[in-house]
């Protein structure tokens, strides 16, 4: 593909005309063009485009709460008026893809250029870690990749404090399954597992395959922090469903833990730490897991093995 599928377009100083020219430029370059008010708008864009006609302008970028975030998405390209190789630098520094400095129209060869660039930089980067981050067995993000978001959504609740909430679940029966029903039958209902946690959460929740045994789920927006209680209850109760497995109800066991940010840690690893350790044995009174017998019986979605 010679350009991005779609272009968010954002001007911090909502200049009219330049306005105009961005999208002159767009339409001339074959880009779909969706103007964003934020960039947690633009995300699910391939491109994101800021345009910036002086140094305080370029400056205001690296205060963004959003951009970290639309970087890590997105390819992120900054169109410049005035050149500063220390203020580019810490936006490269920060995720963006490039920084051109130019003027349009002028300048709209090497600005189309850079940026069919940066989105082709942006999936290659975004397949690679998709490739590298995920747990075949389940199709879920791994260990890495969960902790690769929660950094980035720290370094956002540094600017914009709310409460986050990193669940594990620690997740037992595969050893019983594959001895009554073979190999395969731990795997299928290991797949099952991630399918019904998956399915009792938010789109903009995270699953993870943290271990052969344990899952974390990430809760990046919450109004309160007694959300996550709530959330995990709700998840052992989604396992408390029977699951089926080559026609055959199997059980399983899950204990809980729960860490919140920042109160029980300011970065990924401890939190991440934390987390497990309290899945990590079973049910105490007042110890912040639970240890859930499952039921036997049929369920919806559990008749494909």
């Amino acid at each position: 593909m010679n350009s991005p599928a779609a272009l968010a377009l954002l001007l911090p100083a909502a200049d009219a005309a330049v306005a105009a020219q961005v999208r002159a430029f767009a339409a001339a370059a074959g880009i779909a063009l969706a103007e964003a008010a934020d960039a947690r708008a633009a995300g699910a864009h391939d491109g994101v485009l800021y345009v910036v006609g002086t140094r305080t302008e370029l400056a205001a970028l690296r205060s963004l709460a959003d951009l970290p975030q639309a970087a890590f998405a997105s390819a992120v390209v900054v169109l410049a008026a005035d050149a500063d190789a220390g203020l580019e630098t810490e936006l490269l520094l920060m995720g963006v893809q490039a920084v051109v400095v130019g003027s349009l129209p002028a300048d709209a060869d090497l600005l189309a250029r850079q940026l069919r660039h940066a989105v082709l930089r942006k999936r290659v980067e975004r397949s690679a870690r998709t490739a590298y981050a995920t747990d075949l067995a389940t199709g879920l993000p791994h260990e890495t990749q969960l902790l690769e978001h929660m950094s980035q959504l720290v370094a956002l609740r540094e600017r914009e404090p709310a409460a986050m909430v990193l669940i594990a679940l620690r997740v037992e029966g595969y050893a019983q399954a594959a001895a009554r029903l073979g190999g395969e039958a731990a795997n299928v209902l290991r797949r099952k597992v991630a399918v019904r946690l998956r399915g009792a959460l938010r789109a903009s929740d995270v699953v993870a395959a943290i271990g052969p045994a344990m899952f974390g789920v990430l809760l990046g927006h919450l109004e309160s922090k007694a959300d996550g209680e709530r959330v995990a209850a709700k998840l052992a109760r989604a396992l408390q469903q029977p699951v089926v497995v080559a026609g055959q109800p199997c059980t399983v066991a899950a204990s809980v833990g729960l860490a919140i940010y920042p109160d029980h840690g300011k970065d990924a690893a401890t939190l991440l730490r934390r987390a497990v350790a309290q899945a990590g044995g079973l049910a105490t009174s007042g110890g912040g897991s639970s240890t859930l017998p499952v039921g036997r019986g049929g369920a919806a979605n559990d008749d494909a093995s």
